[in-house]
């Protein structure tokens, strides 16, 4: 399932998808990669945390494509490390409607083979946080399009990555997963 480079873990695109839960702010436990609302896909975001204004920038973005998203079968989730008080403060700069999970832990960060950062400083943070990360999972719960960065200035352009699972959607495409050859 995963091989290492450079001593960090990689999930290989193209095979299952690792089981991990996370907390909803309404007590609730939710499995990532499991959709939810009847679509068949999930894309899985994960993201700094409250401490990022980019973070908060790029999930009040994501709520613009949701009708995008929900249109190609796609269901979307946003994680991060942050603390149930951490996320609920957040909440008050965000403006959207797709659940929020929180409490990434980072045996799971590690698990997901995303980049991990300390903080500045107490000012930033009071915990080792994931950098942003994007996890698509299909219908047979495998991993089928994966963007990891190791800082806050490289993610997916929204318009682009919706206009791209549209069409990788189409069963008229055939297209498959890529980046699975094995070296």
């Amino acid at each position: 399932m995963e091989f290492a480079l450079g001593g960090m873990m990689k999930l290989k695109a193209g095979e299952r998808f690792p089981s991990i839960t996370a907390q909803l702010l309404d007590g609730k436990t939710i499995t990532l990669g499991k959709p939810q609302g009847g679509a068949t896909w999930q894309a899985i975001f994960v993201y700094r945390g409250q401490h990022c204004p980019l973070c908060t920038k790029y999930l009040n973005e994501l709520e613009i494509y949701l009708q995008d998203f929900a249109s190609s079968g796609v269901d979307v989730l946003a994680v991060s490390a942050d603390s149930r008080e951490q996320l609920k403060s957040h909440f008050e700069k965000l403006t959207v409607s797709f659940p929020i999970a929180y409490g990434l832990s980072e045996k799971q960060m590690k698990l997901l083979g995303l980049y991990i950062s300390t903080p500045r400083s107490e000012k930033e943070t009071d915990h080792n946080f994931a950098e942003p990360g994007l996890f698509i999972v299909n219908e047979k719960g495998d991993l089928h399009v994966v963007d990891i960065a190791n800082n806050p200035f490289v993610r997916p352009e929204l318009g682009a990555l919706t206009r791209g699972l549209s069409w990788i959607r189409d069963p008229k495409n055939n297209y498959p997963i890529r980046g699975t050859f094995q070296y």
